[in-house]
Parts: structure tokens; C-alpha cells; sequence
């Protein structure tokens, strides 16, 4: 009959790659230290230990045992359960028979022991695998070490300070000629059908110069020849891993890579050992006890110049895409002599002397410390807090910090409890956040408060990528949250755009430094908040806010933004209680073809509910004197913010027009709201030399627009140059001024009357000023010619009886004839 041994544990760990990886693909790493043995011998039974799932498939029985041990294997053997078959007619003698039915019950004693200790997703691959494979742990103890290797120390390891990666090489680039020579020649033996590992080995070295670039050949040879046996992992075939099968086959498991480049290094001189151990993998759950569980994957050190580094070929070639049980290529050389203490947060090997570090960690903190993917390291990236990878909210939150040694955006996600190293969670993420948590960044610092929203167990992926880059952010750490107790809080609107406060590339898009506030959250007093923001050139903003309870048409009545050569001041009002997410876009100036770009995003908080009044309807981008008002030569603002107030329901805003250019103003507020006398009346533009004032006279509380329009080029369309927003707490209706006329132009000004709206019956006294007129007369039931004073003012009284409107009128050398500048209205009686 024959015997299958399915495998006990497997370990697949993630990798964070620049590309994008479907869900459901995971990165393939660990695997069982599992070999076949073939039949060296017979009539000889030699101790043997068996790793995996015994499956003894007697005729009639149909038994299963299960076996656990990591005892060494000292020839080379393929278990039958016919002894007959297997061990020749030697196995029928009473002793053997009796030593294997012995070995039998203690098998079946430590299957039984360790079923309870394997994740059901393994005990379930083992019975799946269990009729297709006999797998054996073939440990190096069974052949002749290199000199100067140990098999249980670290022998030809020489006294002195520990050479670091970098110090032996600066990065992936000086390896480029001996890459290069490696895919080749690999892809040239592929075609030839060469499997022998001398000869390979010989050919791929063959550019190499030094003993540190014939391991990189044999390095980049494993990772592009040799891929990982996914169905061999999977249960669905036997299982390869001895140098012969695997180059043969070109796949293999964890055992596989590093047994082959033993084998390889040992051909071209190299001292090189295979390291058994745990890793933190697809079949790792963060917290498991690893106590009596045998070690799950293999990896490979080696001596150079007097000191020993580590490698894992394994985890350097690819992941495995679980969704479609295939494997998929992508170099990871993170893994090609990694630093000890970076290695060791993934890699727990057997003997603690295979650490390599003074201060080797125990089993327990191997098991309680944080995930972190090879892109954390790549990336620079420094876990402040926590250590450990379980947190326990308090009052609530949780934080988690991390340090970079360069530039780096990151994002997140929170989930409720999942299994996610089996499930297949993605490895990559847009720039999409969570609204559990509130991520801010100060300088290379990156702080996470977790908030979860209701009682139970959370997941948290933090994912990151270089400022410059625009590839997707990969995962780079993981965490767990246990919440015994959610805080009671108002909900927090989701924020996409990565994190709260600057962008960590805002600088670059032009917001200074240290000219912002910070990442807190900004408390909203009355309903109203000023964020000022500074910046090191012109720019262009636009601005979003946002509040669960609001629709979006309403928040932007909200808003109104200054835009000045040198910073930006944004007015928000928040007119409910909560939260609220004020994001802000932005970009150069003077290149109106680019995307605008999010550069901040602040958190308000509005303790009370506020009955204010919204901005008025038709705001343009650029409120208050700024960045347009200067370049079109419009200086001096009597007001230079976007936001005028006034108690007696007037207001005059002056300012010089230095390119004379033809300006127009507007008054404007929301339709139901209109007064008895069309806006435009309560509007009056005085224009002397250089200096313009518009006048104001409000017809009642409220909130206005007051539009600021020029001609920049003649016969062209007015262009924005700024609004002003007009707020009037007088109960008074401010009354209309006179409606004017074409002739009321540059230089003109009226003294009195200021209203447009006489008394009748009444004698009013009219002065006003009109540059080069030869003659200014008032029209109404009669015709009053007005004298010109020393001032140059003209003047005079007018009887308003009788008539409906007075007009003023005034001939020159450029009006020619009479022409109507002004009109006032005369007040009616009810009758």
C-alpha cells in the first residue's frame, strides 16, 4: 500500500510590490522544509523523522496519523506503507516490524497532539494533500559541510564589527553586468535542457569577479529560473525539492530554493548553510504561539569575508496569486543579504545563533512584534508605536506612529476582523482612506488615531509610497485593535485624499512649510473659522467642504477664499454641529492648463449648532484684493480682506486704478430677498484720477456680493478681478443713490444729494463736479442751470414739486450736446 504525507504547516508571507496586485493574490514565501527521499537502501531501517501529515491508507483501516517532529534524516529513503515493498524481506523480521509499529503509536500520539495547534485553513490542506504526497525533512546533517561551515554554530564567522548590506554593496545597480550575465545564461541552459547544478552554476559565475558577485549570480539565477510550487503547496502533486527535481521541473518549495543553492554555492567555492525556522507568512496569524510548532520554511546563509549574511530565495522570487492558484514572478531584492535585524522581523530561525545579532530576540517577541513587508524597510520607514502588533483602545482610539528617513505618503485601512493573511487582501491601494481613523503628517512623521466605531476586533493595513512616486501605495506594516468600548462621538466625514493637515507633497506644489496649521483638530467658535495659509508662490486654490448631514450646493455657500501672491485665507462657515473636512486644492498661478492638486486637508469641529447666514449665491474663486487685483493694476484697497462688515448698513471700498482701466461693479444677494428698489440703485462708482470709490447703501440686514468687473482689453468682455462679501446688521433700509448714466464717467462726483430718492415739494441743494463741462443743468419741472464755484464745483437748489424724477444734465467739448448723467427720483405720496 502506499503512504502520503500531507504537510502540517504551510507559510506563504506577503511582498509590497510598486505594481498592481489583483485581490486575492498573495505574495508566496515560507514552505514546509520538506524533501523526498528517495530509496538509498534496503533491508536497513534507520531513524527517520517525518514533517507533515502521516496518511496511512491500510486496506481495510483507512487510518490517518498525523506526525510532528524535527528530528534529523540521515539517508535518503521513500516511505511505503507495504514493508514488503519497501524495505525488502529484512522488514518481516519481528524486530523491525515490532520498532515500526512502535514508531507508529508515537506517531499517531504526536499527530493527535499537534492537530490542535495547526490553523484549521492547514489541517485542511493537509487532508486535501494527504492521499497525493510522502514528504520527508532532508536536513544538510546528511551531507559533508563546506570547511569552515557548522552545522550547529558559526564557525569561519571572524571577530569584529558587522558589516551591514550597504556597506557591501550601495544598491541593485552594481550589479547590473553580473545580473545581466545570469538571466542570460540561465535563459541559454533553460534552452539546452542543462539540470546540472555544477555545470549551471560554472556558467552563470562565469562574469563574477569576486565572491560576493558569484552569490549575487547565483542569487538572480534562483529568483528568475526557479519558481515557487504552487501545486505542490496546494496538495495537488508531490511535492519537489531536491536539487535534480527542482531545476528539472523549475519550481520548488521553501526547501527547493535553499537546498539548490547550497548546493550551487558549495560548486563555486562559497560557504553556505541552510537555516530552518518559522517565518511571518500567509499561514502565520499575528499572536500565534509558535510553542511546539515546528519550524514552517528554510532559507540560506553564507560566509563572506569572515561573516555571515542572510538570504531567502524563496521570498525573493515571487508571490503566489491564491485567487488563481499561480504563481507570479517579481524580484524582491530586499531578500539578498538582508540585515539581520530587519531579517529577523519576518525570519525566526531554529537556533537563535542564526539570528546573527548580539542581542538575539526570544520566540515570544518574535511572535507579538509588528508585520512589516519589505517596502517598510525599502522605504526608510522607522515604527515609533507601537512595538507589538496588538493595541488596546483607550477611551476609544488607539495611535500608531510612524518616522521616514525621506519624503513618503501613506494611506490606511480599518476593517472589522477578517482573515486577511488567508483571504487574499490586496496588496496595493489608491489614495482612498477610512473615516475610523485620522491620519496626519508633521514633517517625515506619520501619526494614525484609530477611532473605531463600535465594540470588536480591527484590522489595520497602513500602506505608504515615495512623495515623487504615482504608482498605487503598497501595504508596508499591519496591526490589530481590539475595541472593548467604542467613544461616543459625532461621525467623522471620510477624507480620500490621504491624510489631515499639508500633503506630504504640498511643498512641492508650493505651500511653505510651517505656515499652516497644524494637524489638529480646528475648533469652529460661532459657527465661523478663518485658516489662513502661507505660501512661496502664487497660486490658484479651490476649496471643498464637507459634512455628512450637508448637501454639497449648501456647502459652498460656505465658502469664500483669498487668494493672495504670497498665502491663502479661506472663510468657512459651519452652520451645523460636527464634523467637517475642509480639503484644499491648488496650483501655479500662471498655468491655468494644469490639474488642480490636493494640497491640505483640515479637520473642523463644531461644538453648537450656529444660525448664520450663508455667503451669498455667485461667489467667484477669488474673493478680496489678491493675486488678479495686483496684476491688473489695481492696488491700495481701502479693505483688504474678503470680508466687510458694516452697522449702518454703509460702506464705501476705495482703491487706485493705475492702468485706467474701465471698471463696473455689482451688488448682488439671494432673489427672495430682493428689495423694493432694483440692487444696482443702492450701488454708486465715483471715479478721480487714479482713485475709484464704490459706494454702498444697504437696503437692509443681510448678506452681500459686491463684484468687482474691468476691461482689461478694449472692446473685450469685463473680467472677475475680485468680490467682496457685504454683511449689514442695520435694521434701516439704506436708501438707493441716483441712477447714473454713461456720461457719468472718469473724474465725475457728486457732493450732494448722496440719496437717489428726494423728498417732493421739497428744495434740495445739488453740487457735483464734471470735468470739462461747459454747462450742467438740472431738468425737472423746469430747467435750473447750476454755477460753477471757485472749486470748480458746480452747484445750485432745485424745487422737487410737481414732477417724478430730476435729472442732471451737462454739455462739453467731448458730450457735445446735453447729455443725461444722473437721475433722482422723487418720493410718491401713498395717495
Amino acid at each position: 500500500m502506499s503512504a502520503d504525507v500531507a504537510i502540517q504547516k504551510f507559510s506563504f508571507p506577503f511582498t509590497c510590490i510598486a505594481g498592481h496586485a489583483p485581490p486575492g493574490e498573495q505574495t508566496q514565501r515560507a514552505c514546509p522544509q520538506v524533501k523526498k527521499l528517495e530509496a538509498s537502501t534496503v533491508g536497513v531501517l534507520r531513524p527517520i523523522a517525518i514533517v507533515g501529515t502521516l496518511v496511512m491508507n491500510g486496506t481495510g483501516a483507512g487510518s490517518k496519523m498525523d506526525l510532528k517532529t524535527d528530528s534529523k534524516i540521515d539517508s535518503k529513503m521513500e516511505l511505503k506503507t507495504d514493508l514488503e515493498t519497501e524495505l525488502g524481506p529484512s522488514a518481516s523480521a519481528p524486530g523491525v516490524q515490532s520498532a515500526v509499529l512502535s514508531g507508529r503509536g508515537v506517531f499517531e500520539r504526536l499527530a493527535a497532539e499537534s492537530e490542535d495547534t495547526r490553523p484549521a485553513a492547514k489541517r485542511q490542506l493537509s487532508s486535501e494533500s494527504a492521499a497525493r504526497t510522502v514528504a520527508v525533512v532532508k536536513k544538510s546533517a546528511g551531507r559533508k559541510d563546506p570547511e569552515g561551515a557548522a552545522k550547529t554554530g558559526l564557525r569561519g564567522a571572524e571577530p569584529g564589527k558587522r558589516r551591514r548590506r550597504k556597506d557591501m554593496f550601495s544598491g541593485s545597480e552594481a550589479f547590473s553586468r553580473v545580473d545581466a550575465h545570469a538571466i542570460r545564461a540561465g535563459a541559454e541552459l533553460k534552452q539546452k535542457c542543462v539540470y546540472e547544478v555544477k555545470t549551471i552554476a560554472q556558467n552563470v559565475t562565469q562574469e563574477a569577479r569576486t565572491e560576493l558577485e558569484r552569490l549575487r549570480a547565483i542569487w538572480v539565477w534562483l529568483c528568475h529560473n526557479i519558481e515557487y510550487d504552487v501545486s505542490g503547496y496546494l496538495g495537488q502533486s508531490e511535492k519537489l525539492s531536491s536539487p535534480g527535481e527542482v531545476i528539472a521541473a523549475g519550481k520548488g518549495v521553501c526547501s527547493g530554493y535553499a537546498s539548490l543553492c547550497l548546493e550551487m554555492c558549495r560548486e563555486v567555492g562559497l560557504q553556505c548553510q541552510e537555516v530552518p525556522g518559522h517565518s511571518k507568512g500567509i499561514g502565520h496569524r499575528p499572536g500565534q504561539s509558535l510553542r511546539n510548532v515546528r519550524s514552517d520554511h528554510m532559507w540560506n546563509a553564507v560566509l563572506l569575508g569572515g561573516q555571515w549574511f542572510l538570504m531567502d530565495a524563496c521570498w525573493g522570487a515571487g508571490r503566489v496569486d491564491m485567487e488563481h492558484k499561480s504563481f507570479v514572478k517579481k524580484f524582491d531584492d530586499f531578500y539578498f543579504l538582508t540585515d539581520p535585524e530587519d531579517f529577523v522581523e519576518s525570519h525566526y530561525p531554529d537556533e537563535e545563533e542564526w539570528q546573527l545579532l548580539d542581542q538575539p530576540i526570544s520566540r515570544e517577541e518574535f511572535e507579538m512584534r509588528v508585520f512589516k513587508t519589505s517596502t517598510f524597510f525599502s522605504l526608510g520607514l522607522k515604527l515609533i508605536q507601537p512595538q507589538h502588533f496588538y493595541m488596546l483602545t483607550d477611551d476609544g482610539e488607539v495611535n500608531l506612529s510612524i518616522s521616514s528617513s525621506r519624503s513618503v505618503t501613506y494611506t490606511y485601512d480599518i476593517t472589522p476582523r477578517h482573515d486577511f493573511l488567508h483571504g487574499g487582501a490586496a496588496e496595493q491601494k489608491e489614495t482612498r482612506g477610512s473615516s475610523w481613523g485620522l491620519l496626519t503628517m508633521s514633517y517625515r512623521t506619520m501619526r494614525l488615531q484609530i477611532l473605531p466605531p463600535t465594540q470588536g476586533t480591527y484590522d489595520v493595513r497602513v500602506y505608504a509610497r515615495p512623495e515623487v512616486a504615482s504608482t498605487p501605495l503598497s501595504w508596508v506594516c499591519s496591526f490589530t485593535v481590539e475595541c472593548p468600548a467604542p467613544r461616543a462621538m459625532e461621525e467623522i466625514p471620510e477624507n480620500p485624499f490621504l491624510s489631515w493637515g499639508l500633503q506630504a507633497g504640498s511643498e512641492a506644489l508650493g505651500m511653505a512649510p510651517g505656515g499652516s496649521p497644524g494637524t489638529q483638530v480646528l475648533e469652529v467658535e460661532e459657527g465661523e473659522l478663518e485658516l489662513t495659509m502661507k505660501t512661496s508662490r502664487s497660486l490658484m486654490a479651490l476649496c471643498e467642504l464637507v459634512h455628512p448631514g450637508l448637501e454639497p450646493a449648501l456647502t459652498k455657500r460656505c465658502l469664500a477664499t483669498q487668494i493672495r501672491p504670497d498665502g491663502l485665507s479661506v472663510h468657512a462657515l459651519c452652520p451645523s454641529r460636527g464634523f467637517y473636512r475642509l480639503s484644499v486644492f491648488v496650483r501655479d498661478y500662471d498655468k491655468p492648463e494644469d490639474r488642480f492638486q490636493n494640497a491640505a486637508n483640515f479637520l473642523l469641529h463644531c461644538k453648537v449648532a450656529t444660525q448664520v447666514e450663508l455667503y451669498p449665491p455667485g461667489l467667484g474663486s477669488e474673493c478680496g484684493p489678491g493675486t488678479r487685483t495686483l496684476q491688473a493694476g489695481l492696488s491700495k484697497f481701502s479693505h483688504t480682506g474678503a470680508l466687510v462688515s458694516t452697522q449702518q448698513g454703509k460702506c464705501n471700498v476705495t482703491f487706485h486704478n493705475q492702468q485706467d482701466l474701465e471698471l463696473h461693479a455689482v451688488l448682488g444677494r439671494e432673489e427672495d430677498q430682493a428689495p423694493a428698489v432694483r440692487l444696482e440703485r443702492h450701488l454708486f462708482c465715483a471715479f478721480t484720477d487714479s482713485k475709484v470709490t464704490v459706494s454702498t447703501s444697504l437696503p437692509g440686514p443681510g448678506v452681500y456680493r459686491l463684484g468687482l468687473y474691468a476691461r482689461t482689453t478694449p472692446g473685450a468682455d469685463f473680467n472677475p478681478m475680485c468680490d467682496f462679501v457685504l454683511r449689514s446688521s442695520c435694521e434701516q433700509p439704506g436708501p438707493p443713490f441716483p441712477s447714473t448714466y454713461t456720461a457719468w464717467g472718469k473724474g465725475c462726483v457728486l457732493f450732494e444729494p448722496r440719496m437717489g430718492l428726494l423728498e417732493p415739494a421739497a428744495w434740495v441743494r445739488f453740487r457735483v463736479r464734471v470735468p470739462g463741462a461747459k454747462k450742467v443743468i438740472m431738468v425737472g419741472e423746469g430747467k435750473v442751470e447750476l454755477k460753477m464755484n471757485k472749486s470748480r464745483v458746480w452747484e445750485g437748489d432745485v424745487f422737487t414739486g410737481g414732477v417724478r424724477q430730476v435729472q442732471l444734465a451737462a454739455s462739453s467739448e467731448d458730450l457735445g450736446a446735453m447729455a443725461v448723467m444722473l437721475a433722482f427720483d422723487i418720493r410718491q405720496s401713498e395717495e
